[in-house]
């Protein structure tokens, strides 16, 4: 089960003279404010105080969790995706700057604002969101196609959110084709429903990473919650670059997966073969789940960099997963490198 791993390590190593990242998370760049404990059954209603603990203010989207996760455990990374030129956007260089993240590549748009989300959070940890996309939907092939020099020079991009990316996803095969060509690789994650299969049966044979969330799976395949989750990478596995669902079941050939919550990650490196990764332990009681999924993202990418077996590096994956959801945010509760591994249960 190692085969993959071994052969993005040759990959990385050989084009490591040219390769000043390891990740470029690009996307969903998000400013959130917690509330907690809100009651998420109660209406909020006209004129209603809801006594809260203090609010806590920190990066949301995949960008902020999936990258300072990265950068947490001793990851070099960096973050592509608009701010806006108003207060938030100062806010939020200045919150990857201090988690290690290079801003360098992040872009100020001139007339849309900071992306920004109002997370209300129950006592048991689910949440519901008031959000404003802002800037970074903004996104399109030409701001992707005018800094290919800077994507070659990472070792993977990481993009997120896929049905959430309107004036991109249309074009993702060729942006990352184009990425690919300069031997990088690709991952992508979903949000939200998850979209449909167009255009993601184009995107997926261009892609080397993909592991979305059971729903988005779901919703994107029309396969049911409650039917056996490798029918949904058999889907995955029947795409065609540019012709859609075929029967083939070769046009897909990424490490494909499902994040099934409880039930952990299943896993599949190749057509046919499987990997179940189960769930780890939580260092601490649950807080907020907020960011778990893209945390996953997290560890799987770093332990594959590092060179790890699929299976060790959904291990990995799930452990940053596990820490993600003991503190409030989806990027507060990220540990160090060694921590992550420790928990995953890696001693050497």
């Amino acid at each position: 089960m190692r085969h993959w791993g071994r052969r993005l390590g040759i990959l990385c190593r050989m084009s490591d003279v040219a390769k000043i990242y390891d990740c470029i998370v690009c996307g969903s760049c998000v400013i959130d404010m917690l509330c907690r404990p809100v009651d998420l059954d109660t209406p909020i209603g006209r004129g209603v105080l809801h006594e809260i603990e203090p609010m806590l203010l920190t990066g949301g989207g995949i960008v902020s969790n999936s990258g300072i996760t990265m950068a947490r455990m001793g990851m070099k990374v960096a973050a592509f995706s608009y701010v806006g030129d108003d207060a938030w956007g100062p806010v939020v260089r200045g919150l990857y700057e201090s988690a290690g993240v290079d801003t360098s590549p992040l872009m100020t748009h001139d007339t849309l604002a900071t992306s920004t989300t109002v997370v209300a959070i129950d006592a048991s940890g689910e949440r519901s969101f008031l959000h404003t996309v802002g800037a970074p939907k903004s996104l399109n092939a030409q701001a992707f196609l005018d800094r290919m020099d800077l994507f070659a020079s990472s070792k993977f991009v990481l993009l997120g959110y896929y049905s959430l990316m309107p004036n991109l996803q249309d074009d993702l095969p060729g942006v990352l084709e184009a990425m690919r060509r300069r031997g990088v690789r690709t991952a992508m994650d979903a949000a939200g429903t998850g979209g449909g299969m167009e255009p993601l049966a184009s995107i997926l044979p261009h892609l080397d990473v993909y592991v979305p969330s059971h729903a988005e799976a779901c919703h994107q395949t029309g396969i049911s919650a409650d039917d056996d989750p490798r029918k949904i990478i058999e889907r995955y596995r029947a795409c065609d670059a540019g012709l859609g669902p075929t029967s083939s079941g070769s046009g897909a050939p990424a490490l494909l997966g499902v994040k099934l919550g409880k039930a952990g990650v299943l896993l599949s490196e190749r057509d046919g073969e499987y990997i179940q990764v189960p769930i780890v332990d939580p260092p601490g009681d649950v807080i907020d789940t907020t960011g778990a999924g893209d945390s996953f993202y997290a560890g799987l990418l770093t332990g594959l960099i590092k060179g790890m077996s699929v299976a060790d590096a959904g291990r990995l994956g799930t452990a940053a997963g596990a820490c993600c959801v003991t503190s409030v945010g989806g990027c507060t509760g990220g540990r160090d490198y060694a921590q992550t591994a420790r928990l995953a249960g890696f001693t050497g």
